[in-house]
């Protein structure tokens, strides 16, 4: 099979953080959701444990107290991010701000709440030097999911804020305690189609070979 390396690259390059543009008029089948959900679980991880676990809430009780615990857990670190970006003129960083504050005002509202977890949490005291290897067993399979998403006209943006208050929202969702919570992944279509690249830095000026 001959890979289409244009549209390959343009799915790579486009596929954005989407907050203020996910549409959170419109359902979101449940096909579509395991469709995407299939093509994560082929992505690699750490000694081939397949550790993953998926939480998909399209209830709307569930999804208004996650919001309720995401926006206790936003509050103080959006403000005091929007006005160092404001004091430091930082307009990308006052647009993404602005953009996050927008998903905790209206998570409740978004469709599908899609939240990664690992099967098994690290004992206490265990070494960092493992934390690459547990978190890395399924970083990738989240990002498949946000790319299977985007190819198929969805949004979404990796959260992380609602972990503060890890604990109740495992009860809101039944978790046994065995069960890590990752990530929060809203998830619904998007308001147009017409992402493009983010402005980053020159590779030229990141990338070191063979020494610093």
């Amino acid at each position: 099979m001959e890979f289409d390396i244009e549209m390959a690259d343009h799915l790579l390059a486009t596929t954005r953080a989407v907050r203020k543009r996910l549409d959170l008029s419109r359902e979101v089948p449940r096909e579509i959701i395991n469709e995407c959900l299939e093509l994560a679980v082929q992505a690699p991880t750490g000694g081939n444990t397949q550790g993953w676990r998926w939480v998909v809430v399209d209830d709307a009780d569930k999804r208004a107290k996650l919001a309720e615990l995401y926006a206790k857990g936003a509050s103080g670190y959006l403000k005091a991010s929007a006005e160092q970006a404001a004091a430091d003129g930082n307009k990308q960083n006052q647009r993404v701000f602005s953009s996050a504050q927008y998903l905790a005002d209206h998570l409740a509202e978004v469709p599908v709440h899609v939240i990664p977890c690992l099967a098994g949490r690290p004992p206490e005291n265990t070494p960092t030097s493992m934390y690459s290897g547990l978190f890395g067993s399924i970083y990738p399979a989240i990002w498949s999911f946000q790319l299977a998403l985007r190819a198929r006209g969805l949004g979404s943006t990796l959260t992380s804020l609602h972990l503060a208050f890890e604990k109740q929202a495992a009860q809101v969702l039944g978790l046994p305690d065995d069960i890590l919570q990752v990530a929060l992944l809203p998830v619904a279509y998007t308001l147009g189609t017409d992402f493009k690249r983010a402005q980053r830095p020159p590779v030229s000026e990141i990338t070191h070979w063979n020494t610093w």
